[in-house]
């Protein structure tokens, strides 16, 4: 029975383990390795340069700027769509039998390709032409067209990035917050009305959101961790025929032109991909040290 076990284990994750190690573990440790190695059109490593690849990284302002719009996208996504699932949760929440319908319209755009959204958003909603929906609004208006992704002063560009993205993950993180309202037993509720706590804000403050907190870590600690990996939407907005921009680079667009453009210095492009997932991992852990489930039961 124990060996019949094993090998019907090893069946089902067989194949599962064996994707994950030559498609995710393999080239992390190959990516590793080039960062220590001149590999320029290669992905063979040549001559060691030991730590070379990451003080030129670190000394790039590309890159360092592309460090500073990732915070500045970060500061935009990350309370927008914290705030906009949470409520969307409350609201959805206190439905009753339409509960289901509702929870599916709102996590549908989750399954949509952020490729595909972003065109719909850079080709209908924020054309830059005035037959673009949002400026046809304006135009009602008597407003001018405005240049939504062409121009970077003043930066319009951060409203159609940032509303393509919440669009895209506000449903997402509607159903975590969900889940967690579910679990909230209605008893607090109850001892609250008794205790003449007003329905609102101060239960909100005092019973669910202290409730949520295991939810919320993990909603923002989701959001932050997303919002390094951002390329889609920002690629596919903000290129055109031309190239890419200057501005509004994040670092996954910057680490592409770097590894996979005309230079092709793939030391190069690892030693900043490194950099990056230290930083992503220095981030996550401390928030998780700071705004863990843990410090809930210190601070209580």
């Amino acid at each position: 029975m124990r060996r019949g076990g094993a090998l019907w284990f090893w069946v089902f994750v067989g194949p599962f383990a064996l994707g994950l190690a030559l498609f995710t573990y393999v080239p992390l440790l190959w990516s590793l390795a080039l960062s220590f190695f001149d590999a320029r059109n290669t992905v063979t490593p040549t001559h060691f340069v030991g730590l070379a690849n990451y003080t030129a990284m670190l000394r790039d302002d590309a890159f360092t700027d592309s460090l500073w719009t990732f915070l500045v996208f970060t500061a935009f996504i990350v309370p927008v769509t914290y705030g906009c699932s949470l409520g969307l949760a409350l609201m959805v929440n206190r439905v009753g039998r339409a509960q289901a319908f509702f929870r599916s319209v709102f996590f549908l755009p989750a399954a949509c390709s952020y490729v595909v959204a972003a065109l719909v958003w850079k080709m209908s909603i924020f054309s830059g032409v005035r037959f673009g929906l949002a400026n046809t609004v304006l135009g009602w208006f008597g407003a001018d067209p405005v240049a939504w992704l062409s121009a970077p002063d003043p930066p319009w560009y951060w409203l159609v990035v940032v509303t393509v993205r919440l669009w895209l993950q506000a449903g997402f993180y509607m159903i975590l917050f969900l889940a967690g309202l579910q679990r909230i037993d209605p008893v607090l509720y109850e001892a609250a009305a008794v205790d003449g706590a007003r329905p609102g804000w101060t239960v909100l403050r005092h019973i669910t959101l202290p409730q949520l907190r295991a939810t919320s870590v993990a909603v923002v600690l989701l959001l932050v961790v997303n919002a390094f990996q951002a390329f889609d939407e920002f690629y596919n907005l903000l290129s055109d025929a031309r190239g890419y921009p200057p501005y509004a680079r994040p670092p996954l667009v910057y680490l592409y032109y770097t590894a996979l453009g005309q230079g092709q210095d793939l030391g190069l492009g690892s030693a900043g991909a490194v950099i990056l997932a230290l930083v992503i991992a220095v981030v996550a852990v401390g928030q998780a040290r700071w705004l863990g489930p843990g410090r809930a039961g210190r601070d209580g």
